[in-house]
């Protein structure tokens, strides 16, 4: 006889069910609500365990398995409570997708989305979107992909964990795509999907996308604001990023930490020192400074603005330091030509017993490249082998640079050979050290090695090889290159590598043809272009074409000396006194500082 609601048996078996459900959102409750209860009635004649259903008292363990990442078992426990024609609540499986989901445990993951299925449980809304989330997370893009179309129906939260999905994965077109889908299926996106769409739009560089969703979204929290923030800031549009900021306080959004950290690092990328200081300023007052990645985010902002006394000295300051502070003063030493500031901080780093990581032995490295410090070098290169990092190909093209830099091209390149690992980066790096060492066949045989292991070059590779052209005086094989360049690599000439298409012809004493190349570029060239013309003149004794690019440099940099320099060293050797005296007429005129020390050789 089925039992009346008012039955006690009843009563406690519903609320015991619900229970259970609650316990995988806060066991010690469920424990409590359980103390609670009327021991008598528990305890009776028939026992708890004909009252409480066997997945109750499983509850918590199976919850503790999947934190503790002993995701085998608990699938074994779940398909014994299946077995057992135990039904267990929707939350059981969803506790062991996130547990899969955490670990990237793929296997795991598929062996319950199997288990799903026989359940029949699979057509589960909320069931197949942490599915999504769970084979998005592992990496299994495909297995996503599938899941999200055989789903009979799509929510809001179904569209967020597919173009999410895609996002993550660096399909960001595909992920823009989707959101584009799913806006005709007349479904609105709530502040989640935004921001994640938000964050889509910035990966790939349309800003302006990515603006116009932002200023069409109904409801806008701090985390939308960091977001448009970031998509500027993360596409050198830092200017774009402060305004911004400005319109948020207007609105009187409330900045938090995250939103100081993308402002400063605007700054840093801005070299905006006063902008920085009064983010400072801000910091301060709102209490922020304490966070240790706001710290390391100033210590950054200074640094990267060249105010390194400034960043030490918040270094110096700070309450609490990881290692992630340590990398940014010793980057920001580095990066501002004090290695050997950088090194001795390193040396403060492990009297204080802090621990480095690769980020730190590339920094270090760099330093030591730029003091052409090649035993420095050589004791961080045994320290990155005692701590098995030379496996890591970012940290072995860092040695590579520094032993070429070092002039030590044989060490660079038995390095670059027993790499396990290489990308254009490596190769890039040797194919520079060669030309920096003035070895262009050996550049040039390297750069066609690279090719015949399939490695495409980039901007940057192309940049070494005309550089090898220009020092080795190879003027037909990097004039080729330079034409390959675009028809053959798809690489668009920058201003770089013009500047080097003007050293090669100007090294080999084609002075007219880079004047001619120059004005004929389709970009407009800067000043380090005109530079490299006039130290050709310079080179050469071409008074005439020296004036000529000395009056373009001094348009565009009205206050360098260095042009001045170099055109009184070509009057000078000329033995054009009244033209000498002209220049530094005109310098004075201008008001640039210092006078130009005349090449006596």
């Amino acid at each position: 006889m089925q039992k009346s609601p008012r039955h006690p048996d009843f009563k406690h078996k519903r609320l015991l069910e619900s229970l259970w459900v609650d316990s995988w959102l806060n066991p010690s409750w469920v424990k409590e609500k359980m103390a609670s209860m009327t021991l008598g009635h528990i305890q009776s004649g028939d026992g708890l365990r004909s009252r409480v259903p066997d997945s109750f008292c499983n509850g918590d363990k199976l919850s503790k398995l999947c934190e503790e990442g002993r995701l085998k078992e608990a699938l074994h426990m779940l398909e014994l409570m299946v077995q057992q024609t135990t039904s267990p609540p929707i939350h059981a499986y969803v506790c062991i997708l996130k547990g899969c989901s955490r670990r990237k445990a793929l296997a795991e993951g598929k062996q319950l989305h199997a288990l799903i299925v026989q359940s029949v449980l699979d057509s589960n809304i909320f069931l197949a979107n942490t599915l999504v989330h769970m084979y998005s997370k592992c990496g299994s893009l495909l297995d996503a992909h599938k899941v999200f179309s055989n789903m009979p129906q799509h929510n809001v939260y179904s569209w967020t964990a597919i173009i999410s999905a895609y996002a993550d994965s660096g399909e960001v077109e595909e992920a823009i795509d989707l959101f584009q889908k799913m806006q005709d299926t007349g479904l609105a996106p709530d502040k989640v999907l935004f921001v994640v769409v938000l964050k889509a739009y910035a990966k790939c560089g349309c800003t302006e996308d990515a603006r116009e969703l932002f200023d069409n979204m109904s409801e806008r929290d701090v985390v939308s604001w960091n977001a448009m923030i970031a998509g500027y800031a993360q596409n050198g549009l830092g200017k774009e990023a402060l305004a911004l900021y400005e319109q948020m306080k207007q609105e009187a959004v409330q900045p938090d930490n995250v939103t100081f950290v993308l402002l400063l690092k605007a700054c840093a990328s801005l070299a905006a020192l006063e902008q920085g200081k009064q983010l400072h300023s801000e910091i301060i007052k709102r209490g922020f400074q304490s966070d240790v990645v706001v710290g390391n985010t100033l210590v950054h902002m200074y640094a990267k603005c060249g105010c390194t006394e400034h960043g030490r000295e918040l270094f110096d300051n700070m309450s609490e330091r990881d290692v992630v502070s340590w990398n940014a003063m010793i980057g920001g030493y580095a990066q501002n030509g004090l290695g050997k500031d950088a090194l001795a901080l390193y040396d403060q780093m492990k009297q204080e017993g802090m621990q480095s990581n690769n980020v730190t032995f590339i920094l270090l490295l760099q330093a030591c490249a730029s003091l052409a410090a090649l035993e420095q070098g050589k004791q961080l290169h045994s320290e990155i082998i005692k701590r098995g990092f030379q496996s890591k190909v970012i940290v072995g093209n860092t040695l590579v640079d520094m032993y070429a830099k070092c002039g030590c091209t044989e060490d660079a390149r038995e390095l670059f050979d027993n790499m396990s690992e290489r990308d254009v980066v490596s190769w890039s790096a040797m194919i520079a050290g060669y030309a920096q060492n003035g070895l262009g066949k050996e550049a040039l045989a390297l750069y066609e090695q690279m090719q015949r292991e399939g490695t495409k070059p980039n901007e940057v590779t192309f940049i070494s090889v005309l550089s090898a052209c220009a020092h080795s005086g190879l003027v037909d094989q990097g004039c080729y290159f330079f034409d390959s360049m675009c028809k053959n690599h798809g690489v668009t000439p920058t201003k770089e590598h013009y500047a080097c298409m003007v050293d090669l012809l100007g090294r080999a004493g084609c002075l007219a043809d880079a004047e001619l190349f120059i004005n004929k570029m389709p970009i407009q060239p800067n000043s380090v272009v005109w530079m490299t013309l006039l130290g050709a003149a310079r080179n050469h004794g071409h008074a005439e074409i020296g004036r000529r690019a000395f009056d373009r440099v001094v348009k565009l940099e009205p206050k360098n000396a260095a042009p001045y320099v170099l055109l009184s060293n070509i009057y000078a050797a000329a033995g054009k006194k009244d033209e000498l005296a002209k220049i530094r007429n005109q310098m004075k005129e201008a008001g640039v500082k210092g006078m130009p020390q005349l090449d006596r050789s």
